[in-house]
């Protein structure tokens, strides 16, 4: 099996391409592609085959090809857009690439090519509200949610949409939004639950992680539970960023800004509600984390200090055992990875 990781240099206008041995999680850089504009969020479509980026300061989305090989990037097309991205994310076939944006307050959708290079204009551009921040399609690809953050620049709150998987389209569900139980959690990204009809929110300003029950028919969520993401007793400022669980189910995580760390979650595989196991020191400012295919190692990106941090995951605990740390260049906004057969 080949893995590559990609990661954004935003501050560089590059994304770094590097190679995954599988069996030590050791990452080798093999190559460096010019971007230029900012560029952020990372998406790849189910089957592997283009990845799309969001340039933020030009603002555009540019498709490029990956070489199953050698992880290479070649470029397919750009689409210019009328505000940045902050997140991206291909619908479950991989034909519309969806997005939200942040300081506009929008969520769009874009056909994809056979080429792989995104379409413009947009087939949904829709106004939702300040501090849309991440979108995603479920597992049966006829439901679409949209959090927002809370405080001055957002409502609290998450938008659920209809989706159609023939045409893109997004309407509004019956039931069309969602509120977190307490005012100001600021919900920001999510993950789905490998197996179950669950979701996990990332609270920017509560710190905190909200579970959710997925209606798989109605397509609309109910809150189950809400944990911390800090330890008892801490003070200091901190946010929430990115959240990934593992792909058996058995561990959840999301990184601490301020707190700089990343707090570690057991899932309870009958109920789905998580107990924490822990937190481990990290690079200033995670923004962004990501763990491999194989569900054994976890990288982080320290913002403030251009470095990647990887971790081994005990299988067992869901313990972060500290590995190798990498100089990546500054300002890494995203981590993403490909693996393929071979």
């Amino acid at each position: 099996m080949s893995v590559f990781t990609y990661v954004t240099a935003s501050e560089e206008d590059r994304i770094l391409v590097f190679e995954m041995d599988p069996q030590t999680g050791r990452l080798e850089q093999r190559d460096a592609v010019d971007v230029q504009g900012r560029p952020a969020p990372l998406a790849v479509d189910p089957e592997r085959r283009f990845l799309h980026v969001g340039r933020r300061d030009v603002p555009a989305i540019s498709s490029f090809a990956i070489d199953p090989g050698t992880g290479g990037l070649s470029p397919v097309g750009t689409a210019p857009l009328d505000a940045d991205p902050c997140y991206l994310a291909t619908d479950r076939t991989g034909r519309f690439l969806l997005s939200a944006y942040y300081s506009a307050g929008k969520a769009g959708v874009h056909a994809i090519g056979e080429d792989g290079a995104v379409g413009s204009p947009p087939i949904e551009w829709i106004d939702t509200a300040p501090g849309a921040h991440s979108m995603q399609t479920d597992r049966s690809n006829s439901f679409a949610f949209l959090p927002h953050i809370g405080g001055r620049t957002g409502p609290n709150l998450i938008l659920q949409f209809r989706f159609d998987g023939n045409s893109g389209r997004l309407t509004p569900n019956s039931l069309p939004r969602v509120s977190p139980p307490v005012d100001g959690e600021g919900p920001r990204h999510f993950c789905f639950h490998p197996t179950r009809d669950i979701l996990y929110f990332s609270n920017e300003q509560g710190c905190s992680v909200t579970g959710y029950n997925l209606d798989s028919s109605a397509g609309t969520l109910s809150v189950f539970q809400t944990v911390s993401t800090l330890p008892d007793g801490y003070d200091g400022t901190n946010s929430c960023a990115q959240i990934q669980i593992t792909p058996s189910g058995k561990f959840l995580y999301a990184p601490n800004r301020g707190h700089d760390s990343i707090a570690c979650f057991s899932v309870d595989a009958s109920t789905g509600h998580l107990t924490s196991i822990g937190r481990v020191p990290t690079e200033p400012v995670p923004r962004a984390i990501s763990i491999d295919p194989s569900g054994r190692f976890l990288f982080a990106a320290g913002l403030e200090s251009g470095r990647l941090a990887s971790y081994r995951i005990d299988d067992g605990t869901g313990e972060l055992d500290p590995l190798e740390i990498y100089h990546v260049g500054k300002g890494p906004m995203w981590v993403l990875f490909v693996s393929f057969p071979g």
